[in-house]
């Protein structure tokens, strides 16, 4: 897609988003903002509680030709805590915490994530992974570290290159291969029963996004109906 369009169609999204918030009665009266960029809804502002961020997210990820809902939006006033793994030179967000092996002006943590994330259990809200996986010969455990550190409700946002696109295969040290239908596993309990749930899986010619939510602590595993919406 080029430019052109891209700016189009991230107008047209953000329209979509200013109606539904002023029309849907669930939504109407929060204090939140919605821009688009490469049909990523990005959210700022506040709401009262949990409840009324996981119905936000909810609703504009049903929105037609939404890849993914990030969000940085205070519940009662706290600012929600969140992680960029393999951050590298580049984070989601200024004020995240960046995670990274080497180190760099946008890592503030040097951690070699191969032997887990220093971080306590249930102690962020939002985890970014961000063209990591596909450099891991095996990224199970690192979501298992996902899913430890993340609190109840809170969201991975993973982005990686779709397998039939060439910067897939491009890159030499890209060591996996990754479509929508990889998440369908991870929304699966395992052994132990710990899996995710999607809030939204997707995506465009190039790129697979996806947003989960740990199934603990209230959350439960997907239904069939839920992953038929994303996965075959």
């Amino acid at each position: 897609m080029d430019r052109r369009r891209r700016d189009l169609v991230d107008r047209d999204l953000e329209e979509a988003a200013a109606d539904l918030l002023a029309h849907d009665p669930r939504l109407r009266g929060l204090d939140v903002r919605v821009y688009f960029d490469g049909a990523v809804a990005h959210v700022e502002g506040d709401v009262p509680d949990a409840a009324a961020l996981a119905v936000l997210r909810e609703r504009l990820g049903r929105l037609a030709g939404v890849l993914a809902v990030w969000d940085r939006v205070r519940v009662a006033g706290v600012t929600p805590r969140v992680v960029d793994l393999g951050c590298g030179g580049t984070k989601q967000h200024r004020d995240n915490l960046g995670l990274d092996l080497s180190p760099g002006p946008m890592v503030d943590v040097l951690a070699d994530l191969s032997r887990g994330v220093p971080l306590a259990d249930e102690s962020v809200d939002q985890v970014f992974v961000v063209h990591v996986l596909e450099h891991l010969a095996d990224y199970l455990p690192l979501l298992r570290e996902c899913h430890r550190i993340l609190r109840p409700g809170g969201v991975l946002h993973v982005l990686a290159p779709w397998w039939r696109h060439v910067n897939a295969v491009a890159d030499p040290t890209h060591l996996r291969l990754i479509d929508v239908a990889t998440f369908k596993h991870l929304c699966r309990p395992d052994g132990s029963g710990r899996c995710w749930f999607p809030l939204l899986v997707t995506r465009d010619e190039s790129t697979v996004f996806a947003d989960l939510v740990p199934a603990k602590d209230g959350t439960t595993p997907a239904d069939d109906r839920r992953l038929a919406r994303f996965f075959d």
